[in-house]
């Protein structure tokens, strides 16, 4: 079939001697005109030629997920550092990196030099929370402070992650943020209700004022507002019964 005498030439290849070579050199090499063609669009260009005939370019280009900026909107609204680490080409990671307004782009990374990357900041003292789905990421997730990793993305990255969320929803990673947190919050202030009520109890056994009777109702008082202060925790009966069931849909059980 005529089709597979097609020369189809990603943007960037690598000959056999090691050298980095365009697609547009690679056909004016080979004698092969092309002139006219936009390359300033966006994503990965494939020129197509037959016969030593310029047929045409295709153009590649990654579509980023719907809640994708939305959720670094609210990462930033945390006060958090954003970071896109990929190995895709500069112009594509800039463009992608622009659209949903990261801090920080880095590109044509390798595996390791995620890993590196990674290392760097925790060394430096800041905490990294690490999201990846690939085997690329795997190196990188189980380095981070907290490996994060999409529920549709390969075992490897799973296996690597320290935290797994369900599905491919990225907002699903800020509201596991936002619960720590609070988590974090509550757990503080039962800590601090607790010291207070303590130290006044021992201020009153001290001077004499607390009797048995006072001390269980201040015991049994402070326990119950630090168990109604925790119960806020607790997500909404529409919430639970999704996250069951987005659990039960990922369990072997269910795929069988």
């Amino acid at each position: 079939m005529e089709f597979l005498s097609y020369s189809i030439v990603r943007i960037s290849i690598y000959r056999a001697m090691g050298r980095k070579q365009s697609a547009h050199q690679f056909l004016s090499e080979r004698g092969v005109p092309h002139d006219g063609i936009d390359s300033s669009r966006p994503g990965s260009e494939i020129l197509v030629a037959c016969g030593g005939r310029f047929l045409g370019s295709l153009y590649v280009a990654d579509q980023l997920r719907p809640e994708a900026k939305a959720a670094i909107r609210s990462l930033k609204s945390m006060r958090l550092k954003t970071v896109l680490l990929t190995g895709d080409a500069k112009a594509v990671a800039e463009e992608v990196g622009g659209e949903l307004g990261v801090d920080v782009i880095a590109s044509d990374l390798l595996p390791e030099d995620k890993l590196r990357y990674v290392k760097q900041l925790i060394e430096n003292g800041h905490p990294v929370a690490m999201i990846g789905d690939g085997i690329n990421d795997a190196p990188a997730l189980a380095q981070a402070s907290v490996g994060v990793a999409m529920g549709s993305g390969t075992d490897v990255a799973r296996e690597s992650a320290d935290v797994v969320l369900i599905g491919s929803d990225l907002s699903k990673f800020v509201e596991t943020l936002k619960t720590a947190r609070r988590c974090h919050r509550t757990i503080m202030q039962n800590f601090a209700g607790t010291l207070v009520v303590d130290s006044i109890g021992v201020g009153l056994a001290a001077l004499g004022f607390l009797n048995p009777l006072l001390a269980a109702f201040i015991h049994v008082s402070s326990e119950m507002a630090f168990i109604l202060n925790s119960a806020r925790l607790l997500p909404p009966a529409s919430s639970a019964n999704q996250l069951v069931r987005g659990v039960l849909a990922q369990s072997p059980a269910a795929i069988e």
